[in-house]
């Protein structure tokens, strides 16, 4: 079994699950536009180009995505809050890497640093308006 988180986007799904799979080491394998749907999807031909379904596979764990039209999502404007997307590593220097990488261009709610539980953790919202948490998991005591 796998549990996979789905991500909304507003016409960048592309662009986002790209820059992911560039930073994560990972790989698209299925990006699939509205314009190759059904041709009664029941969705404005402006969005054509937009992502109905994505699928980024990075080692034996994944990602979906969609881009939503406003009919399908109207609060897709609206900051995600709720979750996040999380990057455990047991490697201080990449989740440092991983963090730097992801955080450009976004948000940083609190800066990557040593805590009582991590010897590096930060969270961040990316460009692309998606919470992140990045994690290092301690040795074994």
């Amino acid at each position: 079994m796998k549990l996979v988180t789905s991500l909304s986007f507003s016409g960048e799904c592309r662009q986002a699950f790209d820059f992911y799979a560039q930073v994560l080491g990972g790989k698209v394998t299925a990006a699939f536009p509205f314009g190759e749907g059904p041709p009664d999807t029941p969705v404005d031909a402006r969005y054509k180009d937009w992502l109905m379904h994505a699928w980024l596979e990075i080692g034996d764990q994944a990602i979906m995505g969609a881009d939503m039209p406003p009919e399908f999502a109207p609060n897709i404007d609206k900051p995600k809050n709720g979750f996040d997307v999380t990057y455990h590593t047991d490697d201080p220097a990449e989740a440092r890497r991983v963090f730097d990488a992801l955080s450009e261009g976004g948000k940083v709610g609190m800066d990557f640093a040593a805590t009582f539980w991590s010897p590096g953790y930060g969270s961040f919202t990316d460009k692309f308006g998606i919470p992140w948490m990045i994690n290092t998991i301690p040795a074994q005591a």
